[in-house]
């Protein structure tokens, strides 16, 4: 996501280095770079203008801070521009003051919109936000079906009438049904077509006049570009909508739909899909997706991210565990599994600061490959042998054991054993110093020598506090506690 637009703007901030402030003439070069970049992205033509424009403006007017060069000067104008462009800040879903909060969700056929349909009510139950799920596509082949298989996956009752039954009348019994039932909130499934069509638009009409939504969301597709923020506002002319929800910005998107939607629609986009797996749905923060453009990771999801899978009581024993190097491969595998909860270990990486476009695609996929073969050997281990890793490092016959088990060699499983014992010393020594950079036994070069020996990079870069996105004192506290509850992660 976005590493084709963060290529094109680290060209823009080489126009600046070596220059001791910014003045008209070397600001061109590199506003020439950023209009490129933007509509290689395909954004918006006159959001493209105005962002340039706008930018060019604060540049030629900002004075040079102290200790900050000219190129860092210029990211920090272009952040505070791209955080504007996308909304400011996050817009929440609504909550109504007597339940069920009504989402009606919208949008084309193929955008995905079932599946965000299911991923909202998991990110709602996650919130402790009841939700129903009610299914009026009638028209598509095994919506209903899709959608009540969604639901039992989610642990989200889902209500729905055959697909004989009115789609007006399905969600208004959907809605007396929550309201029976004593739901949060209820999100309705509605049908989409290959374009737009009157039939479509009437239909969706008469559902918001019979529900009355307090929101109704469009679904659209983030690898459409400009055309989603189009598709955003035609919808809203003809039907009215209070947000949108990018999909598939996991994908080969290039940005323009995340630059776009707002500027041109009006709407916020208020989530964003970030995968196929129903968990993969995130509030949309312009800030840290500002961030995200510029290459410089996005700490407070990744935080939010382990906060969801790691229970702190579990962190301060681990933490015990890392201290007295009593930390073990029992541990190590829970550590590793509480990982791939969390998403992908390219998504993981993308997200630390500095880390974006540094390991490519290709190093990441031998990662994880590198994590399913330490797996497997630790899953051929003997509970004692998970608890006890010196047993392996003296019996030569254990180890033969395990590599017999687990598919590798005798030479794999000495250096896991080996690259283990290191790590274990070495995190007993970083545990003092807060968030240790935990090696990962038996990755040593995993990314092509991209990362440190025997371990993962360490966030942040230098010169981290001086890029736009580094926290005021106010929030860099509430970070730093929420930091707190998984210092072991």
């Amino acid at each position: 996501m976005f590493e084709a637009l963060a290529d094109r703007l680290e060209g823009a901030w080489k126009k600046l280095r070596g220059q001791d402030k910014i003045s008209e003439s070397n600001v061109q070069e590199a506003l020439r770079e950023v209009r490129r970049a933007l509509l290689e992205a395909d954004a918006n033509l006159q959001v493209v203008k105005d962002f340039v424009a706008e930018v060019q403006k604060q540049a030629l007017g900002a004075e040079v801070i102290a200790g900050v060069n000219p190129g860092q000067q210029f990211i920090k104008i272009v952040y505070d521009e791209l955080v504007s462009v996308m909304g400011d800040t996050n817009v929440p879903l609504a909550h109504a003051d007597v339940a069920p909060t009504i989402v009606l969700m919208a949008g084309l056929q193929g955008t995905g919109k079932t599946t965000a349909t299911a991923k909202l009510a998991l990110h709602l139950r996650k919130q402790e936000r009841s939700a129903m799920l009610v299914a009026t596509d009638v028209y598509r082949p095994a919506a209903i079906d899709q959608l009540v298989t969604l639901g039992k996956q989610i642990g989200v009752p889902v209500f729905e009438m055959g697909s004989d039954a009115d789609p007006v009348e399905i969600a208004r019994q959907g809605v007396e049904q929550a309201k029976a039932d004593g739901i949060d909130t209820v999100i309705i499934d509605t049908a989409g077509r290959l374009q737009i069509d009157q039939a479509m638009m009437a239909e969706l009409a008469r559902i918001k006049q019979t529900v009355q939504p307090h929101e109704v969301l469009l679904v659209v597709d983030a690898m459409t570009g400009q055309e989603a923020a189009n598709l955003t506002r035609t919808f809203h002319e003809e039907i009215g909508i209070t947000g949108a929800i990018l999909t598939k910005m996991d994908g080969d998107t290039r940005g323009g739909a995340a630059l776009s939607v707002r500027r041109i629609s009006g709407q916020p986009i208020k989530f964003i899909g970030v995968g196929e797996k129903v968990e993969a749905l995130q509030p949309f923060y312009p800030d840290r997706m500002a961030s995200r453009i510029l290459g410089m990771g996005d700490v407070l999801t990744l935080v939010e991210k382990a906060q969801e899978e790691v229970d702190l009581a579990d962190a301060e024993k681990l933490q015990e565990k890392i201290l007295t190097a009593k930390f073990d491969f029992a541990d190590f595998l829970k550590q590793t599994r509480l990982m791939k909860n969390m998403g992908s270990l390219a998504g993981i990486v993308k997200l630390i600061p500095g880390m974006g476009g540094k390991i490519s695609d290709e190093q990441l996929q031998q990662g994880e490959a590198q994590l399913k073969r330490v797996e497997a050997m630790i899953n051929s281990m003997t509970p004692e042998e998970r608890r006890e890793p010196e047993l392996l490092s003296g019996s030569p016959s254990r180890r033969r054991r395990i590599a017999k088990g687990s598919g590798y060699s005798l030479d794999d499983v000495s250096k896991l054993v080996k690259d283990f014992q290191k790590m274990r010393s070495l995190m007993q020594q970083m545990g003092q110093g807060g968030l240790p950079g935990m090696g990962m036994p038996g990755l040593g070069g995993m990314f092509g020598g991209g990362a440190p020996a025997g371990g993962m990079p360490s966030p942040p870069p230098p010169g981290w506090r001086g890029y736009p996105g580094a926290m005021s004192p106010g929030k860099k506290k509430k970070k730093d506690k929420k930091k707190k509850g998984f210092g072991t992660l």
